[in-house]
């Protein structure tokens, strides 16, 4: 043990010597040591294991999602996904639960409290004792109602160096932002006026992660937050973390390593915990994130989303088939997270430099004709690019570029198959679950077009809606739990399974799974148009050989040179090997 001790600290040294080359190195790593409790022990980390298989598919929810009066929402919330999701889900990521004063939860007050309107740490372990539960480490900035930041303000020591306070004077013009509010704040403090960094909101302040007390403050809530029963630690918005005034201040080396530091830390806690970074940006910064598999253990696959969606709304395939055939296979012990739908909305900029603006401006008039809304982000003082779609799934998808159409239901269903065919983890958004629609009266109470896709459901409403079997949310949840069910039955579909892109033609997106041991191939092929397609079986190249079994008719295609028709929106998933949900 001594020995791992010693190797832990050799590695500390050197991620702390890269991103704090002024400071000394083992004063602070003894500091972090006893932040973990691992002055005397520490397991040791796993290297390229997978902790995840086939049968893992998470659920992400806000805490107050599903409401009931006189009813902590936590308490809720469990009970609902105790009714329906036993079977369904084994990871479950309760958005932020912490006293907050903006962003429905993203603007933290307090790191180390449970929001009282949801219940206490009691409701968040009971919860964690059933699922594996991933919280948000609200990492890049905090609330401007914090108790650090009214201390900051009153030029109080420590905090009075938690924050980033810039001249105004200097040029900040390279920074890369994800809003079109001002990057300074002007505010008063017993010391004068100070201008502090505000990347997303002058509510949200920017913490000073160039003080390694910062980092201790996070040290300790991460051990906290392993004490209650969280699993997986997702890293808020951490690509902004790193401060460097003629740079973006986007994706810096030292945001990179201390990616590393803090998962040093934390599988060495607990060699089952992990690290998901949220980086929504393009595509090919975002696979920085999973380092020589020594940062992230899982990154958003956040290319995901507008592309497919851009591929349902004009049965265009060819821009998923060069994304998916340009996506590197995860290492062992790492791998992708998949999600088509999220509580912020379907973001634009992984998408930069794959679809042209003609593209891009598709998505957009489509999406407004469905009531969803669209948030910018600056690029300059005189000019704004769209940041996000702001929409519901299930709205997003009720036609094509064409208009409203008959197909909306069949096409979500087959949007939610393709994603969970793929390598990587599915993760449902429970409002994708629910089939619910987008909610315009909570955007004009809160001013937030985010708002739109945040839609609070009374729980007695919502049984009853689940129980009328003719609802549109009784139907999307019992689809959704179909295909989740013969899913976890297929080795093929591991996360880190070989994958390969399958060329079938227009209107066909297609991808081939073959499980680790090489015991199972699934053949995964989706019309993502609203016209039937014909398709040649030969084209699939199935081996004759084998019998060839559709997952979900459990027909039997025995004739390989047949000439088959895919109704619009279906999907086939061809097997080796029979699954054990097929009926």
């Amino acid at each position: 043990m001594q020995d791992q001790l010693t190797t832990l600290r050799e590695t500390l040294a050197a991620q702390i010597q890269f991103i704090y080359p002024d400071e000394q190195a083992a004063p602070l790593i003894e500091k972090l040591l006893e932040a973990f409790g691992l002055e005397r022990h520490c397991e040791s980390p796993r290297a390229h294991g997978n902790k995840w298989d086939e049968q893992d598919i998470m659920a992400i929810t806000y805490g107050g999602s599903i409401a009931q009066s006189g009813e902590k929402n936590l308490h809720t919330l469990h009970r609902f996904l105790n009714e329906h999701f036993t079977d369904v889900i084994s990871i479950l990521h309760i958005l932020p639960f912490y006293p907050y004063s903006s962003d429905d939860g993203f603007s933290v007050i307090n790191y180390k409290q449970v929001n009282e309107d949801l219940g206490d740490w009691q409701d968040i372990t009971a919860i964690a004792d059933d699922y594996k539960l991933m919280a948000d480490l609200v990492i890049n900035h905090c609330s401007s109602r914090s108790q650090w930041f009214e201390a900051f303000k009153q030029n109080l020591t420590p905090e009075k160096d938690y924050f980033v306070s810039v001249d105004p004077e200097a040029d900040l013009s390279a920074v890369i932002r994800p809003r079109t509010s001002p990057l300074l704040r002007e505010v008063e403090t017993f010391s004068g006026t100070k201008h502090v960094w505000c990347t997303f909101s002058h509510d949200q302040v920017d913490l000073n992660f160039a003080n390694p007390d910062v980092l201790l403050l996070f040290a300790d809530i991460m051990n906290f937050y392993l004490a209650q029963g969280v699993k997986s630690f997702r890293l808020d918005a951490v690509a902004f973390l790193w401060k460097e005034i003629g740079t973006n201040c986007l994706n810096l080396p030292q945001t990179h390593e201390m990616i590393r530091l803090i998962r040093t830390l934390i599988e060495h806690k607990d060699p089952d915990a992990l690290i998901i970074t949220e980086t929504n940006i393009p595509n090919r910064e975002n696979l920085a994130y999973f380092g020589n598999a020594n940062e992230a253990h899982i990154i958003y696959n956040f290319a995901l989303p507008p592309l497919l969606l851009h591929g349902m709304l004009t049965g265009n395939n060819h821009y998923l088939n060069n994304w998916l055939m340009s996506m590197p296979p995860a290492q062992d012990g790492t791998t992708y997270l998949n999600f088509i739908a999220s509580h912020d909305g379907i973001g634009l900029r992984p998408i930069e430099g794959i679809l042209d603006d003609s593209e891009l401006d598709q998505i957009i008039v489509a999406m407004q004709a469905f009531g969803g809304k669209i948030s910018w982000r600056n690029l300059s003082d005189d000019e704004v690019r769209p940041y996000e779609v702001n929409i519901s799934l299930i709205d997003a998808l009720k036609g094509t570029v064409d208009g409203e159409d008959e197909w909306q239901i069949p096409r979500f269903i087959a949007a939610h198959i393709i994603m969970i065919g793929l390598d990587g983890i599915p993760a449902f958004y429970i409002h994708s679950l629910l089939g619910t629609p987008n909610d315009h009266t909570r955007v004009e109470m809160t001013a937030n077009n985010r708002a739109i896709n945040r839609h609070i459901w009374n729980s007695d409403l919502l049984s009853t809606q689940l129980a009328d079997k003719t609802s549109t949310h009784s139907i999307v949840l019992a689809s959704m739990k179909r295909i989740i069910a013969i899913r976890k039955q297929q080795p093929a579909f591991h996360p880190n399974a070989t994958q390969y892109t399958l060329h079938l033609g227009e209107g066909i997106f297609a991808f081939w799974r073959q499980s680790r041991r090489r015991e199972q191939s699934i053949f995964c092929i989706h019309n993502i148009t609203a016209k039937p397609i014909k398709l040649s079986l030969t084209s699939v190249n199935l081996i004759n050989t084998q019998h060839w079994y559709d997952l979900f008719t459990a027909e039997l295609f025995d004739d390989l040179t047949a000439m088959i028709t895919l109704t619009p929106y279906q999907c086939l998933w061809l097997t080796n090997r029979r699954g054990e949900a097929a009926p």
